[in-house]
């Protein structure tokens, strides 16, 4: 299974970046889901988290799992108090004017798998 760093990750998807976290770190699997419970239930540890929602909670749910980044579809921008817990986290946050759709395709070419 391909793997791909965060830095590089965001360079293919044209991501803005909110907060850093480690973009050094590779991932191998990516999650896709806007329900708090099913991405907590079946999202794959350590997977990138391509969400369209921008509040704290999300932070929780990729601690828990161990996500190392969250990427923000479709041109939304992420709260405040997100933010600021992905920074006090470590997890890398950052937003893509892109659909989910899109940015799935996008790293379905860079290798990465669901």
């Amino acid at each position: 299974m391909a793997s791909v760093r965060i830095d590089d990750l965001c360079a293919e998807i044209e991501a803005e970046v909110y907060v850093q976290g480690d973009m050094s770190r590779e991932v191998a699997r990516a999650a896709v889901g806007d329900l708090l419970s099913f991405v907590m239930g079946s999202g794959a540890e350590g997977a990138a988290w391509i969400t369209v929602q921008t509040h704290l909670n999300v932070a929780a749910v990729a601690v828990l799992k161990d996500i190392p980044i969250i990427i923000i579809a479709s041109g939304r921008v992420p709260a405040n108090d997100l933010t600021e817990r992905c920074r006090v986290e470590g997890i890398s946050l950052v937003g893509a004017k892109s659909s989910i759709f899109d940015i799935c395709v996008k790293l379905g070419r860079l290798g990465l798998r669901g």
